[in-house]
């Protein structure tokens, strides 16, 4: 399974749920700043360079494209609020 986060609190919740099992974790900008993603220890963790938060359709289901190409035939665990 992979997460996309879309919120920090969110991303909060994907992080725990992966601690024993490693699984990939995705997220936009807007969840994460930029230095506590290089600063993190989840070397599962991805970080797109751009928000998804609040963002068209059309962003998130571009994001959803890029996982997939990363991890085919994964599901995708993708963050509701």
């Amino acid at each position: 399974m992979v997460y996309l986060a879309i919120t920090s609190q969110g991303l909060k919740h994907a992080l725990r749920a992966v601690e024993k099992c490693a699984a990939p974790v995705w997220c936009g900008s807007d969840a994460i700043s930029e230095s506590d993603f290089e600063n993190s220890e989840c070397t599962s963790l991805t970080r797109f360079s751009y928000p998804l938060g609040g963002e068209r359709p059309e962003v998130l289901a571009g994001a959803v494209e890029t996982i997939e190409e990363h991890h085919p035939g994964e599901t995708i665990w993708i963050e509701h609020a």
